[in-house]
């Protein structure tokens, strides 16, 4: 149960205490290792070591056959910031600070804020990017989207204007988005910079779905390269299909603010892992073949999602995303969309993302539930849904 009260526009914060139980984590903790068909999975279809090894370039066979299990540079290992530099346009080495991407939320919600501070955040959206603020003792306004006559979502920039007040810090976003796959146009995403600017306000923005566009002209520019206060969150986990790894990173441009960041990492899990560190270097590298892998595998699961909710067209809604590899289907039914999703998990062992995890009122209410679109097992799990969902027409 939620221990703090509620505002109009979002969450007033509980001073000091430990956030909230993390309910996507907890519902994936229940069910993820004993489902045999996961259709909610965020990330792409992972790779396996082999057919990671396979890519690797003539250097980076030689360090992983020469690896030396010892502690790694605590900032990240220089040629693996490197390679991450070639993804931003104005960021050096020395502005990229790698660990597992979790821990660099909480570590940048630690370096960026204070108790009193009030931030704004995408929501619904993956929990820490509110709730771990707001387990600081910040106040929390949320910009939730609103559903086109398409189906698809929106984030108004009018709407974000609202909601700063004279203590906002941080505008945290999250596109390609979490899990509506919306992604505003290079117009709106410019408003949304500018309206930062304006508060000198941080943009903390979590990118692990960029590279996912479907049109390659929608994708945006990283907030490290927009904007000053700009700080960009990527990894391997989600576009590269290698979420295994932990490994993330920021790029930021604030030199104070990397010192905090360096500071708490000293405190935290201090540096990355070897053998994981190299491999996402592999993974950098081999870039262009698995990302056209992940978007293939993506692009005909939206068609084979497509044709299927046709069939069903009395059962579900599907509106494919602009961008990523998830989307935000609805159940028609007027069934609760948790007991759904339970239902089709105990008796069939697939798995489906009710939108109660997000504690998101108006997507419980439509029928909301995720789906993963990155795995190369879609079509299994259709053929188990699919009988399912005719047994309730009956």
């Amino acid at each position: 149960m939620n221990t703090h009260m509620e505002n109009q526009n979002g969450r007033v914060p509980a001073k000091d205490s430990l956030p909230n139980e993390f309910k996507l984590e907890r519902y994936f903790a229940k069910y993820e290792m004993s489902s045999p068909y996961l259709l909610c999975c965020s990330d792409c279809e992972p790779l396996t070591l082999s057919e990671t090894l396979l890519l690797a370039d003539d250097e980076c066979r030689g360090l992983w056959e020469d690896l030396s299990l010892a502690y790694t540079d605590p900032q990240g290992t220089p040629v693996l910031r490197e390679e991450i530099c070639k993804l931003y346009k104005t960021v050096s080495a020395e502005q990229i600070l790698v660990a597992a991407p979790q821990e660099l939320i909480a570590m940048a919600f630690r370096a960026m804020l204070k108790p009193g501070d009030h931030i704004v955040a995408v929501y619904p959206g993956y929990q820490s990017l509110y709730e771990l603020a707001q387990s600081m003792g910040c106040e929390v306004s949320f910009w939730e989207p609103d559903v086109q006559h398409n189906g698809s979502f929106l984030f108004d920039v009018t709407k974000l204007g609202h909601l700063f007040t004279a203590q906002t810090k941080a505008v945290v976003v999250n596109f390609p988005h979490n899990p509506t796959g919306a992604l505003p146009s290079h117009k709106e995403w410019q408003q949304i910079v500018q309206q930062c600017r304006d508060r000198n306000a941080y943009l903390f923005s979590d990118e692990m779905y960029r590279l996912l566009e479907r049109d390659p002209s929608s994708r945006l520019p990283a907030a490290v390269d927009c904007y000053e206060r700009g700080v960009s969150l990527s990894g391997m986990s989600k576009a590269f299909g290698m979420p295994g790894i932990r490994i993330g990173w920021l790029a930021l441009r604030g030199a104070p603010l990397m010192r905090a960041l360096q500071r708490l990492h000293d405190y935290s899990t201090i540096c990355s892992s070897a053998p994981s560190e190299v491999l996402a270097l592999i993974g950098l590298r081999a870039a262009r073949e698995l990302l056209q892998r992940n978007l293939a595998i993506i692009e005909a699961n939206i068609d084979a999602f497509s044709a299927f909710c046709a069939r069903h067209k009395d059962v579900l809604e599907f509106c494919a995303p602009a961008a990523g590899s998830i989307a935000f289907a609805r159940l028609l039914t007027g069934e609760p969309i948790e007991a759904f999703c339970e239902c089709l998990v105990a008796e069939h062992g697939v798995l489906l993302l009710p939108a109660t995890v997000y504690d998101h009122p108006a997507s419980v209410a439509d029928g909301r539930f995720r789906v993963g679109l990155g795995r190369k097992n879609f079509q299994d799990c259709l053929s188990v849904l699919g009988p399912f969902l005719d047994r309730m027409k009956h």
